[in-house]
């Protein structure tokens, strides 16, 4: 399940790096006795969508949103009661409105945008790299990132490939200042095969690492 949440327009100016004032809100909506804390994340949260863009930051529009999706439905269910006990959202936004939409009917191969840039990290010794589409090992080990999301959600990780688009004249890197940490990430389009549950289970929790903050959500 997915929940389409509208914001009023912005009373301060959103800056360009938002994304961890807006994992401040959704971590505020999902509650600190939620169990989702501490754990391997099972959802996953957009950037904002169809914001204006100007030279100190963005600004919301009347057709801007984002969304929160998980496998979970009672995760959900929390959210949104968040949502309705604390509306204020980031830069002077509240919430307008929330739309849920249940789970599309997906068949055994599916192409995706990305709502948020893929964060994919590589361990090499004591270092982290992270890993993007240029890189050869990329499309193996985001499989193998998404596999082991599946056996921990227990959904079966056999017969199922994640490749990009390589035919997309757009695909690019994007580096993303968290909290100071520059992180490494990719926009390309994901081409996912395998069986339905298991591409629902990725258009739900995300692609790659920190789902839980922002990356690597689905459109």
């Amino acid at each position: 399940m997915r929940v389409y949440i509208k914001l009023s327009k912005n009373t301060k100016q959103i800056p360009f790096n938002y994304q961890p004032m807006l994992t401040g809100v959704v971590n505020k909506w999902i509650g600190s006795d939620n169990t989702e804390h501490g754990r391997s994340s099972l959802f996953s949260f957009s950037w904002l969508q169809n914001t204006k863009a100007n030279n100190n930051g963005i600004s919301i529009s009347d057709k801007s949103y984002f969304f929160i999706s998980s496998f979970e439905i009672n995760f959900l269910k929390e959210v949104i009661k968040g949502i309705i006990d604390s509306p204020d959202a980031l830069y002077g936004t509240r919430v307008l409105d929330i739309q849920i939409k249940n789970t599309p009917d997906f068949s055994n191969c599916e192409r995706f945008f990305l709502s948020s840039p893929i964060l994919l990290k590589k361990r090499i010794g004591d270092k982290i790299k992270h890993m993007t589409y240029l890189d050869s090992e990329f499309e193996n080990m985001i499989t193998e990132n998404f596999k082991k999301k599946l056996r921990y959600a227990k959904i079966i990780d056999k017969n199922v490939y994640i490749t990009i688009d390589r035919e997309y004249p757009f695909s690019q890197t994007k580096l993303v200042d968290y909290n100071g940490i520059k992180n490494k990430t990719s926009l390309v389009p994901i081409i996912i095969k395998g069986n339905p549950e298991q591409i629902k289970f990725a258009w739900l929790v995300g692609l790659g690492n920190s789902t839980g903050i922002g990356f690597g959500s689905l459109k």
